[in-house]
């Protein structure tokens, strides 16, 4: 199944750094979700635009994964040449991936 049925992302952006979220709707799938939404799975998922680290912070708190991706935005919103440069489209390609 793809991420989306299970969860929805919160995302933010500041310069090169790309902020995601990932909060199941059940706070019982959370277990899952740490065991199947791994930085190296989310590295790897955006590997042809995160060039720097992704570190996963988990909030067992508030049962939600937080992703930071490093070097993401092409130098940032206002430095990059691309249309839709910011870190919030990033949330809804991360909810495609299959879990």
């Amino acid at each position: 199944m793809k991420l989306k049925e299970i969860a929805h992302a919160r995302t933010g952006d500041k310069g090169e750094i790309s902020n995601i979220s990932v909060i199941p709707y059940d706070e019982n799938n959370y277990e899952m979700l740490k065991e199947k939404v791994t930085e190296t799975r989310v590295a790897e998922y955006f590997r042809e635009i995160c060039h720097g680290k992704v570190t996963r912070y988990e909030l067992d708190g508030i049962h939600a994964l937080n992703f930071v991706l490093d070097k993401t935005l092409g130098g940032g919103v206002t430095r990059s040449l691309a249309l839709d440069k910011h870190g919030k489209t990033l949330g809804m390609a991360l909810l495609e991936m299959e879990v």
